[in-house]
């Protein structure tokens, strides 16, 4: 799981999990434990004053009142009014706090509590960069060079320009899919096995991997059915996902709960950075572990289990004493 763009080369690593006195050669790549965790991606319909209520006291990591999809036509202006007002109220915990637009306005831009703004069926670099600019005129000198993007990945054409919507301006940290814009668009039906979506799931995937991104993986449409929502949240974790988009409250449990590393795999991942520190201090790179052999890139992959868990917080320090 990625959580900062980075284009240097793999072996410009930064430590972040040791005494570089003494591991010298546990390091992690590509993290940055500045950056908020996305493990879930809660839609709050702003045309609700309830729900925009309810939304005060949410435990989600990311926040974002929807403007487009979730509010009738007859009823954005109104809808504006109260995401503007919204953003400014004090919260029981501490989200990303973001829209997602149907036209870039200038009263959410001038909020200084604004941290992303979620653009929907982002088909080129254009409409990235259209709204960049907005940001750069709009918002607030204190707060606009910290404002992220999350580009919506909802189309053929979408999907098929992935690499340069990436690449095409830094405030991009997240590609998402919307997997019910994206069956309309082909002309596929989504069924239960979803095998018809593991190709754009995974190039989605593999595309943020690539650049230092995050990657937010489709809502499950059957928001009362935990038993789906966990299966289709294991599925977005073995592809890679780094979270996953929710649209009722009761759906960020279960996706935290699955984003997150297991207890065994957390404790697999400290033995693995341990075993190798030890190994390393007596001149001896791979090594085994219960039967299996243990390299570099096993360590890497350690590592970042170890750091996930410390931003999903779990206190791991104490199981390097």
């Amino acid at each position: 799981m990625l959580f900062a763009r980075c284009f240097t080369s793999p072996l410009n690593f930064t430590s972040l999990l040791i005494n570089s006195t003494r591991r010298t050669y546990v390091r992690a790549t590509l993290l940055d434990t500045n950056k908020k965790l996305r493990r879930s991606l809660l839609y709050v319909p702003c045309s609700e004053e309830r729900k925009i209520e309810k939304s005060l006291k949410s435990s989600a990591d990311c926040i974002i009142y929807d403007l487009e999809d979730g509010v009738s036509l007859n009823r954005k202006g109104e809808a504006r009014q109260l995401v503007s007002s919204a953003l400014e109220l004090q919260r029981a915990c501490n989200p990303d706090l973001g829209v997602r637009i149907n036209s870039v306005g200038s009263g959410m831009l001038q909020s200084k509590n604004l941290d992303t703004i979620l653009i929907p069926k982002v088909q080129s670099p254009s409409d990235i960069n259209f709204v960049s600019n907005m940001i750069d005129t709009l918002a607030p000198e204190e707060t606009k060079s910290s404002i992220k993007i999350i580009a919506g990945i909802e189309s053929a054409l979408g999907l098929m320009n992935i690499r340069e919507i990436s690449t095409c301006n830094p405030r991009v940290d997240t590609l998402l899919f919307a997997s019910e814009d994206y069956c309309s668009d082909v002309e596929i039906t989504r069924t239960p096995s979803r095998t018809e979506l593991y190709f754009a799931r995974s190039l989605i995937s593999n595309a943020a991997h690539a650049y230092g991104l995050q990657a937010i993986d489709m809502v499950c449409m059957d928001f009362k059915n935990q038993n789906i929502l966990k299966d289709e949240c294991s599925e977005a974790v073995r592809l890679g996902f780094s979270g996953k988009q929710a649209i009722h409250p009761d759906q960020i449990g279960v996706i935290h709960e699955c984003f997150c590393p297991s207890p065994e795999v957390i404790d697999r991942a400290v033995r693995i950075i341990k075993g190798f520190e030890e190994h390393s201090l007596k001149g001896v790179g791979a090594f085994a572990l219960d039967g299996k052999a243990i390299d570099i890139p096993v360590v890497k992959w350690a590592e970042k289990i170890v750091l996930k868990a410390k931003l999903s917080g779990i206190d791991v320090e104490k199981m390097f004493a």
